[in-house]
């Protein structure tokens, strides 16, 4: 609180002081003047007493007073100007330091009263006695000649003390003895006194160190006088530092003019013609009195004051105030009292008791030197000098002085009475006033404080007198004395009270008091506080007084600061903004605008474009004061730095006509974390197959774009020569538009050589050579807007690159608050506004690392790892691959196959070698296989042009395959469960610099319809090898769109037939069930069968059994059609060691051209699609090691089932397409594993199982023996039965009929198999017998046999009938055993079909 070092029981008495004024001879004011210091100056801080004094009050009391002080001040004869006081309050205010706050303090109308006058000669004078005589005379004529109505005297009879001055350095010390005693003997030893100063030469003065008493007093207040005008107060402040709080301004070089110095010409409150009007009160023309305040405190500040005084000088001038207040001043006091006591109780004629006198003893003789029509005004009566009433206020008034405050109370309190008797009401309310005050200062507080004393003077001050300089004197008395009572709140109300709008500067100060009072409260009440101090402020700044402005806004910003009142808030920081910057304080006005700009702000539009400008207004400044210092940072726009995102590489080419570049990596790609693993797995996949199975320890996933999500925990590497591409997210909080020009990063780097070593010092932004700086000219951010802004750098060197920041001149766009469409972007940031009000600066990006939670120290604390995604380490030149896709479809039928062109540029000064291609989905794409036919690279081929490899064939017999032969290895594939890398077929395996080269691709669609994302992966390596960076990859999602075609089923069972085998081992029948499901969306009339191939490394398609004559198969929309082919055992070659590695492809043709299957591409996806479907199944089934003999077996007896035979099925389909027809060709797989087990050319999707009630079981840990299933056992031995399909038999002749029939056993198995066969089996079903007749077989009804290794062996058995009839002879039971094992595994091998046999009768 701005608050009085002092208490106001110390406060008020120093303020109410004995004047005494000083007239000194132009020797003597020269003597002091070596001082650099006045007479009255000289006297200042020396002018409290140090012990107490006593004097005897009209009662003949001893009364004792404390720390009495006295005011001596030169004689001055002009009377202030009316506005003088308003211009002495606003230089106190101006010089005070905000920290010692404000206290107006005031004395009372006849306390600036002379009591006693000096007059000072000097002993160096040629007639000092005369001199004496002279100063007399004028003091004299000063007091009693009606041309002076200025200084005011207290009675008529001033007494005169004479002081001799003495200089001990230049002056005769006898002279002045002898002058001395003649002193004495003139005017009495009370009267006179002999001050010595001046010890010490002036030529000395900066020898020794003397303290300076007078700083204190002299400094700060040079401006300002202790003097006041009759019914005005003497404003001062109160220093913590200060025993007195009187303020001096005296002319220190001021010449004697017509006997009469200048200084007592002109008042010190007297305003400058040339300055303020006389009603200009409150100093609005502050600019000028506080360039007068500094000239004043330049002028004295190389000046020494005191430099002739020593410490002894010192306590000389301290014992001439003790000897002139003991001997003279306080025995004329005492008298002075005793006198006006006497003559009040001589003129009433009454006792001499004052105590006791009432209105009767004061009234009646008054004695005007007027009429008292014209002494009456608007405060009443005024009285002459010599009224009664005057003289007990007189004496109340000295009795005050001299801290006698019961006798002045009782004065006082009696000529309050009379003053409201006569309705002298300026007389009352300063009885009244000062009756309180003295009530207040009895010791021992004989009577409570009277406040209603108190407002009952400042009303009539203020609404009868009109006087509010006299208001605010009692104002601040009662206040000071209310706080001491802890009374805050009806002193605060008392302050208020006074506020108006013809003074803003006595407002700002009494609001200031009264919001201090608020805070200081038992219970604060700090928004009150707060709100006071803000119209303190607001008071301040229209006063000029700029400086507490902004003290007081400060102050009150500490309460409302993080409270949510962001209006409040807004309001007081812009304040504090322009108050500082007009005090020059840019500093803190740049802070307290950036405090506007970076909260949430709920301000309208405008008044943000108001704050933007202000702000870009004193930042523009600021710079201009440090053009060369560091970049300052800008507040807006907001970045947010954990969004940057970081891209190394050049950007991505835009598709030219059939030419699409491949998609790679690019910041308009969002972050997808299961497509990001993807991309892991097959760069981890393709590094391992470069390095022979094996990851290298230092292999580091390949990020080429680096956000939030990726992993930024190691320098990232860079490529010389290759940009990097920093996207930086803005966002504008505010509601107008802010527009960034010359937008760029800011960058260290410090480079390096090929060994890692430093080989220059660190370079910053600016220098070209060593990185290439993008910039942005315009930016714009439109209202509340988020926006991205991609800044590049381009390194020309290797080395270590720190990204630090974004650089950019901040303005905003002239004349616009929104910008809401084309028309009011072009032009509107070209005008010299829009320049004019722009700043250059900076935001450094900074962003944390992701929380470390790995250890146990890690978990308990907030801990974050690094993020260097700004910190790249630039590498040495590598090669840089581009791929281009040329004729690429986006829509296929599902199987359909297409050909199209890739396109391999080597973009960069490096060769590059090792190209390869992985995928998820290899069965998608070819290059073609090692034997394919070279194929033209120009991709100039017509839409009727085949793209399989075909051979224009003659007729052979109706159906009959072509056998061809292809081995895996020579299509790059394997029939491994490992993902294959595939080598791109590269001319000498290198890519030479600028070099490019086309390759065919084949496509086939994907059997399942929909939108499938097909993820390539090209890896490739320098012929260089680097150490940091050893190969790069080039990523391709392509989108494919398929639609339904054909669905292909297939089944395999076993042949009855004997005819045409060769060598052991049977026949197969294949069924091909191929059904037309498109549903003509893509424009597809009908799909043409041309060719089913087969492959296989056992079997193979031999002819078409049911082929037409129409050899043209066509399928239209939804409908089926069936065909079946006969399987041979394929021919293997002895001695060929790779037969077994090899495929058989037997082609079938319904046309005039074969497809070589064998070939590329047919064969290429053959192989894909078996690899994919290895992988399918070999995941699906479990793998268990063989344990014993029993379960060798059943894998025995289960590879009798196998066939694993591979139906290819070749088509064409005819398309209209804008009026023109397109053939397409595709190709449809089918593998057949088991027989009689029906296959799809896709997987058929299975409908999720409905929600079962979950069981609890305890699992058994019995173990079952594997044991084949009654299917597999049936395939072990293959029967047939051989017989006439029709007898004829004469019954009449003979009645038994005998038929031979042959029984085929063939052994289906690479084992030994012992087989039984059972002829005693009769059918006994009622329903066989209805069919079928009965008969018997005859001869032997049992045989045992051994069947080696795919033996065949006949039975020739002997079927005997009685009758006519149709009879089947499937009645035969079989029972076969491996010959190593137990019975367990014995069954019936039965004839799936009936063997039908019809007798006739001859």
């Amino acid at each position: 609180m701005a608050q009085c070092v002092q208490s106001v029981q110390e406060l008020i008495p120093d303020s109410f002081v004995p004047c005494v004024a000083a007239l000194c001879s132009d020797e003597a004011e020269r003597l002091t003047r070596l001082n650099h210091l006045s007479f009255a100056e000289l006297l200042k801080p020396f002018s409290r007493l140090t012990s107490e004094v006593h004097m005897r009050d009209p009662n003949n009391q001893l009364h004792i007073i404390k720390n009495l002080k006295i005011a001596v001040s030169n004689i001055v004869t002009q009377p202030p100007q009316p506005g003088a006081i308003g211009k002495l309050l606003n230089d106190v205010v101006s010089g005070s330091q905000p920290a010692e706050g404000l206290v107006a303090n005031v004395i009372t109308k006849l306390f600036n009263h002379v009591l006693q006058c000096m007059l000072v000669a000097s002993s160096a004078e040629a007639e000092p006695m005369e001199q004496f005589s002279k100063l007399s005379q004028e003091q004299h004529r000063i007091q009693h000649n009606s041309d002076y109505s200025y200084p005011k005297w207290f009675i008529p009879n001033t007494l005169k003390y004479y002081v001799l001055l003495h200089d001990v350095t230049s002056g005769d010390e006898q002279r002045a003895e002898s002058i001395y005693e003649e002193m004495k003997q003139k005017y009495g030893t009370q009267g006179c006194y002999l001050l010595k100063i001046n010890s010490r030469a002036p030529n000395r003065a900066s020898d020794e160190q003397i303290p300076d008493p007078w700083s204190q007093y002299l400094q700060k207040n040079s401006i300002q006088n202790q003097e006041s005008y009759e019914d005005g107060p003497c404003t001062m402040t109160s220093s913590k530092n200060s025993d007195s709080n009187l303020l001096s301004l005296d002319g220190l070089d001021n010449e004697v003019k017509d006997g009469l110095p200048d200084n007592c010409r002109v008042h010190p409150l007297q305003i400058d013609q040339c300055g303020d009007t006389p009603h200009n009160t409150d100093g609005s023309d502050h600019a000028k009195s506080a360039s007068s305040v500094h000239e004043t405190k330049k002028a004295s500040t190389g000046l020494i004051r005191g430099a002739c005084l020593t410490l002894t000088d010192h306590d000389r001038i301290r014992q001439f105030i003790q000897e002139f207040t003991f001997r003279g001043l306080l025995p004329h006091v005492e008298k002075t009292i005793r006198q006006l006591n006497d003559q009040l109780i001589s003129r009433k004629g009454l006792s001499r008791s004052l105590f006791s006198a009432t209105k009767k003893w004061f009234s009646g003789s008054k004695v005007p030197e007027k009429s008292i029509s014209e002494l009456k005004s608007t405060s009443g009566l005024l009285y002459p000098p010599e009224a009664p009433e005057l003289q007990i206020r007189k004496m109340a008034d000295l009795c005050f002085l001299v801290q006698h405050y019961d006798l002045a109370y009782s004065c006082y309190h009696t000529a309050k009475k009379d003053f409201l008797n006569d309705q002298a009401m300026l007389y009352a309310a300063g009885a009244l006033e000062m009756a309180a005050v003295s009530a207040f200062l009895q010791p021992g507080a004989p009577r409570p404080y009277p406040a209603h004393y108190m407002d009952t003077a400042i009303q009539t001050y203020r609404d009868i007198c009109k006087n509010m300089v006299l208001a605010e004197r009692c104002v601040l008395l009662s206040a000071e004395i209310l706080k001491s009572q802890s009374k805050y709140a009806e002193a605060a109300a008392l302050l208020i009270r006074l506020t108006s709008e013809d003074s803003d500067l006595r407002s700002a100060l009494l609001l200031e008091q009264a919001a201090h009072c608020f805070i200081n409260m038992k219970n604060p009440m700090v928004r009150k506080y707060a709100f006071h101090m803000i119209l303190a402020g607001h008071r301040f700044s229209k006063a000029g007084q700029k400086k507490h402005a902004l003290r007081c806004y400060c102050q009150a910003m500490q309460v409302y600061k993080g409270k949510g009142w962001s209006l409040a808030e807004d309001h007081i920081n812009f304040t504090i903004g322009r108050q500082s910057y007009t005090l020059r304080q840019l500093d803190n006005a740049v802070s307290a605008f950036r405090h506007i700009l970076i909260n949430e702000s709920k301000q309208s539009a405008a008044q943000q474009g108001a704050f933007l400008r202000e702000y870009l207004y004193v930042y523009k400044n600021v710079n201009q004061l440090s053009p060369d210092g560091p970049l300052p940072q800008l507040p807006l726009p907001y970045i947010n730095s954990s969004a940057t995102r970081v891209f190394f590489g050049h950007d991505r080419r835009p598709a030219d006509g059939e030419k699409q570049a491949a998609t790679h990596v690019s910041l308009d790609q969002e972050y997808d974390a299961e497509s990001s693993q993807q991309w892991r797995e097959l760069e981890e996949h393709v590094v391992a197959v470069a390095n022979k199975g094996v990851i290298p320890s230092s292999f580091y996933p390949t990020q080429y774009c680096l956000n939030s999500y990726s992993d930024n925990s190691r320098f990232p590497l860079a490529v010389v020569e290759e940009p990097i591409t920093v996207e930086v997210a803005f966002r504008n909080p505010l509601k107008v538009p802010l527009l960034l020009s010359d937008l760029s990063l800011l960058w260290k780097f410090q480079p390096k050589d090929t060994s890692g070593k430093d080989t220059e010092k660190e370079r910053v932004t600016g220098e070209p050579e060593m990185i290439g700086t993008e910039v942005i000219s315009e930016f714009l951010i439109n209202s509340e807007e988020s926006k991205v802004a991609r800044l590049k750098l381009f390194p020309h060197h290797i080395g270590e690159l720190h990204i630090l920041g974004v650089v950019y001149n901040l303005g905003t766009i002239q004349g616009s608050v929104t910008v809401d469409g084309i028309g009011a972007l072009p032009g509107c940031h070209t005008g010299k506004h829009s320049l004019g009000m722009s700043v250059r600066g900076r935001q450094d990006l900074e962003i944390q690392g992701p929380r470390l939670n790995n250890t146990k120290e890690e978990k308990t604390s907030v801990k974050y790892g690094p993020d260097r995604r700004l910190d790249p380490i630039v590498t040495e030149e590598m090669p840089l691959l581009e791929v281009f896709f040329i004729h690429f479809p986006t829509g296929l039928l599902c199987g359909e196959i297409r050909k199209a062109y890739v396109e391999f540029v080597n973009v960069s000064q490096c060769p590059l070698t090792a190209l390869k291609v992985v995928s998820k989905r290899p069965e998608f794409f070819t290059f073609g296989g090692n034997t394919a036919a070279l194929t033209p690279l120009s991709p100039s081929t017509s839409e009727n042009c085949s793209a399989y490899k075909t051979v224009v064939t003659a007729s052979p017999s109706l159906g009959t395959a072509f056998v061809s032969t292809a081995s895996s290895v020579d299509f790059g594939t394997g029939t491994g469960q490992q993902l294959e890398a595939i080598p791109v077929p590269l001319p000498d395996s290198v890519l030479l610099p600028g070099a490019s080269v086309q390759l065919p691709m084949w496509l086939r669609g994907p059997d399942e319809e929909g939108v499938h994302e097909i993820n390539f992966l090209f890896y490739y390596e320098s012929v260089k090898k680097q150490p940091k960076k050893r190969h790069r990859i080039l990523r391709h999602t392509a989108v494919i769109c398929t639609s339904r075609s054909l669905n292909v089923r297939a089944t395999v069972c076993r042949s009855n037939s004997l005819e045409d085998e060769e060598g052991r081992g049977g026949n197969m029948l294949v069924f091909v069930d191929v059904e037309n499901t498109n549903t003509s969306e893509a424009g597809v009339k009908e799909f043409h069968m041309v060719q089913v191939s087969s492959s296989s490394k056992h079997w193979q398609l031999h002819r078409s059994v049911n082929i037409s004559e129409n050899r043209d198969a066509k399928l239209a929309s939804r409908e089926k059609g069936k065909f079946c082919f006969k399987a041979v055992r394929c021919k293997q070659k002895e001695g060929d060691k790779q037969s077994s590695e090899k495929y058989t492809f037997a082609d079938i043709i319904f046309g005039n051209e074969q497809i070589i299957s064998s070939a590329s591409p047919c064969a290429d996806f053959f192989y894909r699609s078996l690899s994919s479907e290895l992988r399918r199944t070999q995941d699906q089934l479990p793998a268990y090691p063989e344990k014993n003999a029993s379960e060798g077996a059943v894998r025995l007896i289960e590879k009798c089932s196998e066939v694993d035979l591979s139906i290819v099925v070749l088509w064409k389909a005819y398309v209209v397409e804008d009026n023109k027809q397109l053939i397409l060709e595709g190709q449809h797989h089918v593998v057949v594993r088991t027989v009689g087990k029906e296959a799809c050319s896709h997987s058929q999707k299975q409908e999720p199982p409905e929600m079962e009630l979950l069981k609890f079981f305890r699992p058994e840990n019995t173990t079952v023996s594997a044991r084949p299933s009654v299917e597999q056992l049936s395939n072990l031995i293959k029967t047939s039965l051989h017989y006439p399909e029709s007898f004829h038999h004469p019954f009449h002749q003979k009645s038994l009929c005998l038929v031979p029939v042959t029984l085929l056993l063939s052994n289906c198995s690479k084992a030994e198999v012992d087989v039984i066969v059972d002829l005693r089996h009769k059918t006994t079903s009622p329903e066989a017998l209805e069919t079928h007749g009965s008969f018997t077989w005859l001869g032997q009804t049992q045989y045992k046999l051994q069947l080696k290794s795919q033996e065949t062996h006949s039975l020739q058995l002997k079927a005997c009938f009685v009758h006519t009839g149709v009879y089947n002879l499937g009645t035969p039971r079989v029972f076969a055993k491996l010959s190593d094992q137990v019975t367990v595994f014995e069954t019936s091998q039965q004839n799936s079909m009936p063997a039908l046999i019809i007798i006739n009768n001859a």
